[in-house]
């Protein structure tokens, strides 16, 4: 029973300290402000990850394409990870490390979104993404752990949770996640009445 509310109380202590941290908490506000701008662009939304990360990834653009909290129009957003004939050949033929990249090149467009989860924001094939999607005029939300990684010098906003413990740090993702996914549902729709 101990174990059990350490672990709860230590999902509770990193979710303190995001709810104190002006800073991430305005990164939040400017990455739905630019998620919101993207989508009147005409634009589209794109998420990748590794592991528990591709799954909130793909969480997460089922939030977007799907519904969040209101019965409204589907919101162009995909897992890139899901097309998994895609994913094995090019890891096959290439390497893991440039499968997203190269649908990245394949299929973004300036102006476009590319949310990329690592939680130690160093994963080669999220690197790969974002810096095509840098030289693209893609822009890049990167949620990671404490440190940032690779992905802090790659991301135009960088979600960096204040811990190093990948439970607690993905745990925190999918409540930014969750955020960001109302914030938009509630400012694009009711800015567009669509």
């Amino acid at each position: 029973m101990e174990k059990i509310k350490q672990i709860i109380q230590a999902s509770i202590d990193v979710k303190q300290q995001v709810l104190q941290n002006e800073q991430l908490l305005q990164t939040v506000a400017d990455s739905t402000r630019t998620i919101v701008d993207a989508l009147r662009a005409g634009k589209r939304i794109y998420f990748c990850g590794n592991g528990g990360s591709a799954a909130d990834a793909q969480h997460l653009a089922a939030e977007f394409s799907g519904r969040f909290y209101t019965d409204r129009k589907a919101l162009p957003a995909e897992a890139l990870h899901c097309n998994t004939s895609y994913l094995t050949a090019v890891a096959n033929d290439y390497s893991y490390d440039v499968v997203y990249a190269r649908l990245v090149e394949g299929i973004c467009g300036a102006g476009d979104v590319l949310v990329g989860l690592s939680t130690s924001g160093n994963s080669a094939n999220i690197v790969r993404a974002f810096e095509s999607a840098r030289a693209m005029g893609v822009h890049t939300i990167g949620f990671t752990g404490a440190g940032g990684g690779v992905m802090k010098g790659l991301s135009d906003y960088l979600l960096n949770v204040p811990s190093t413990d990948t439970p607690r740090i993905q745990e925190s993702h999918i409540l930014l996640g969750h955020i960001i996914c109302q914030l938009v549902e509630e400012q694009y729709f009711n800015a567009t009445g669509a």
